[in-house]
Formats: structure tokens, sequence, C-alpha cells
């Protein structure tokens, strides 16, 4: 398919409310649960997302290390995991971009959300959500990734019927 009969897709701020229906925002801010431990040297930003290893998994914690894209950036796939959550948080102080859709039944292009997250700004893909992998912009971006280890197939991934075609990274 030609990128001239793409879908351009509107890229948004990522914000608490706006990645909700896809499952939590992981960041230090005042919305959140937060207190000080540690004889008051450390603020503790508490229980920010809803980790799920899935049935007969077990928590694990690797670095990702994705290469930056280009925009325009064509989105010509999607992929899910079925059995568990997914939480990303990065490492190397710059924006990326998050590509979701709902989970259930495969998704069309229309039904794509672009978020432009902060460097500050995590997030955890909630079982079975549709999201692209990852999409650094301005540089090798490191990424600890929480996610399952375990028994079971749990990476489903699609080519969408029609390309999406972010073009550039402002909301």
């Amino acid at each position: 398919m030609s990128e001239h009969n793409a879908f351009t897709l509107q890229v948004q701020p990522l914000t608490r409310e706006a990645f909700a229906p896809f499952g939590e925002l992981i960041e230090a801010c005042d919305a959140v649960q937060h207190f000080t431990i540690n004889a008051g040297n450390t603020e503790r930003y508490h229980d920010l997302a809803n980790i799920e290893p899935g049935p007969e998994g077990r928590v694990i914690v690797s670095i990702f290390r994705g290469q930056p894209r280009s925009l325009p950036f064509c989105v010509q796939m999607m992929e899910r995991h079925p059995l568990a959550s997914q939480a990303f948080i990065p490492m190397s102080g710059r924006p990326y971009l998050v590509v979701v859709a709902p989970a259930g039944e495969p998704p069309a292009v229309q039904d794509l959300k672009v978020f432009l997250a902060r460097a500050d700004q995590g997030v955890n893909y909630a079982t079975g959500v549709w999201h692209h992998p990852l999409l650094a912009l301005d540089g090798v971006c490191d990424f600890i990734v929480i996610d399952r280890k375990g028994t079971g197939h749990n990476c489903d991934e699609i080519q969408l019927e029609r390309h999406g075609i972010i073009t550039d990274r402002n909301p």
C-alpha cells in the first residue's frame, strides 16, 4: 500500500485521562498517591500500574533499546499481549510516541490513537490492548520493560489493511 492512500493519524498529548482506556500512565505527579519516606529524603509515588503476569506467568524486568524512527512514519502493524500487561518506562530522557487501539478485535486504522509521551512518562498497556512496538524519536532510547515470562502464546501481530501516517510529533 502506498503512503498517499494512508490515513493521517493525529498526535495528542499523553494524559492520564486520555490513556485510561488502554492502561495506566506511569508518572510522578500530584494526581497519584505519594508520600514521603526515608526520613524525609524521598517522595514515593506509589502503585502506579497494575502489572498483570497472567496465568502461569511471572513478572520480569528487561531493558529494550529502541532505534529512533523518522517522521513521517507509516504505521503498518500492531501487536497485543493477550495474557498479560506490558509496561514501558523511559530511561534516556527523550520523548517518544505511543500508538494504541482498544483490546478486542484487530483494529482498523481509524481506531488508532497516537500520544506524544514526555521523557518522564511511562505507560502500562493493559492485557490485550493493541499497540505499536517502540517508537523512539530523537535518538537511541532505553526503556525498562516490565512484562510476562511464562507458558502460552502471548504476542499477536496483525498487519493493518490501511496504513496510518504520523506526519509530525506536535499535538
